[in-house]
């Protein structure tokens, strides 16, 4: 009876401490795996991480080279998160879907060259402009028949997915005459060969690719609009929108935003309110 004593004793203690280890496992993984993706996760530098998220498909602004994203709208965040002593953190995902994104907390932001417009505002908040543009007709260098943004009305027009480029494209012709792009780049790159007869895009980003490509497009007429880019937060994030802002204040007084742009543009791109 001892030794069958001993030996069950024996076999409760192996079973007892099995069962510490699993649910010392189980603790450790949900302590790796727990939180959310927001800035108040700190980073292995011992700052919040601050992500803010971008196509990756818009150059200037944000575009993969040499495996890294990079771009004005990559500085500018990093040039905040400095400002707010976080860890900068930028991140892609389909410009189509961004918004959606930023409110299933799988970032803290989007700088990502998003317009303010009203449908977005009832979703998101945005900060300060960070920089303004406008709306911009682009045609072939050799086409001479469009002249006026009239004269593209019924033609062939390319704009972004999920862009008011591609809103403005549907109210001056068909939608069978409307091709949408991942990129503005890949849209301004079919009107080199003819696939289309116009593109919308923003008026910095043709610009910048007619500089690279010179010879192959040309801006016509004035921009159809004047637009203003922020960067969104969630509606609930008002302490991380009043962050942002001063540090955008901040980068612009210190001459931090000049230096960034003049590296994009040759100029600064903030300009006036209209």
């Amino acid at each position: 009876m001892k030794k069958k004593a001993k030996w069950m004793i024996s076999v409760l203690t192996t079973v007892l401490a099995g069962a510490l280890a699993l649910t010392g496992c189980g603790s450790s993984e949900n302590a790796s795996t727990g939180g959310s993706s927001s800035g108040s996760q700190p980073s292995d530098s011992g700052k919040p991480d601050f992500t803010y998220a971008m196509s990756g498909l818009y150059k200037p602004f944000n575009f993969t080279e040499n495996g890294e994203l990079t771009g004005f709208d990559v500085e500018i965040g990093k040039a905040l998160a400095e400002k707010m002593g976080m860890n900068p953190k930028p991140v892609t995902n389909p410009f189509e879907t961004i918004i959606q994104g930023l409110q299933a907390k799988k970032y803290d932001t989007v700088i990502g060259s998003l317009t303010i417009n009203e449908d977005r505002l009832k979703a998101v908040n945005f900060s300060d402009p960070y920089y303004r543009s406008g709306s911009q007709v682009f045609v072939q260098e050799s086409n001479n028949d469009i002249k006026t943004v009239d004269d593209i009305k019924g033609k062939k027009i390319g704009a972004q997915k999920g862009s008011i480029y591609l809103e403005i494209a549907k109210k001056m012709t068909d939608q069978d005459n409307i091709t949408s792009y991942d990129s503005d780049i890949t849209a301004l790159l079919d009107l080199t060969t003819g696939r289309t007869d116009v593109v919308i895009t923003d008026q910095m980003v043709g610009l910048r690719f007619m500089k690279e490509n010179p010879g192959k497009i040309k801006d016509v007429d004035k921009p159809m609009s004047y637009d203003e880019q922020a960067i969104a937060v969630r509606k609930e994030d008002t302490e991380l929108l009043e962050k942002v802002n001063k540090a955008l204040a901040e980068i612009i007084a210190d001459g931090t935003y000049d230096k960034i742009s003049e590296k994009w543009f040759g100029r600064s791109i903030l300009g006036e309110k209209q």
